[in-house]
């Protein structure tokens, strides 16, 4: 079966959205590391309710969130994409690899700091 375009705006969209959520469940669902990082944020919604951070607080908190999960998702796409064109061991694939890996650090690491700014005084 050839692949043919929904070239109609409304249904093409809705087909999109559906790629997109079959994408997020399967990166919520096969990687450990993504696992991880969304029950930290499922945490920190809650920590959230329960010292009723404010409006400003949600919006940095929310962003944090989906700017390490969605990073952690290119991450995730760049390794599985060099894993299959070059499913061995090499040098440069694997410093591809370390790259994407460290732009998912250097996203965990400002929402590391975001936390804090936010949750460190509560706790004092």
């Amino acid at each position: 079966m050839e692949f043919q375009k929904d070239t109609a705006f409304f249904s093409g969209r809705l087909k999109s959205i559906g790629y997109a959520f079959k994408g997020a469940v399967k990166l919520i669902t096969t990687e450990h590391s993504v696992m991880a990082q969304f029950s930290i944020g499922i945490l920190l919604i809650i920590l959230g309710v329960y010292f009723n951070i404010t409006k400003t607080e949600w919006l940095f908190q929310t962003l944090a969130i989906g700017l390490v999960l969605s990073i952690e998702g290119l991450n995730t796409a760049v390794e599985k994409i060099a894993d299959f064109v070059h499913p061995k061991f090499h040098e440069r694939i694997g410093f591809i690899k370390d790259i994407a890996a460290g732009a998912v650090f250097f996203a965990a690491m400002t929402a590391i700091a975001i936390g804090i700014i936010i949750y460190l005084p509560k706790f004092l």
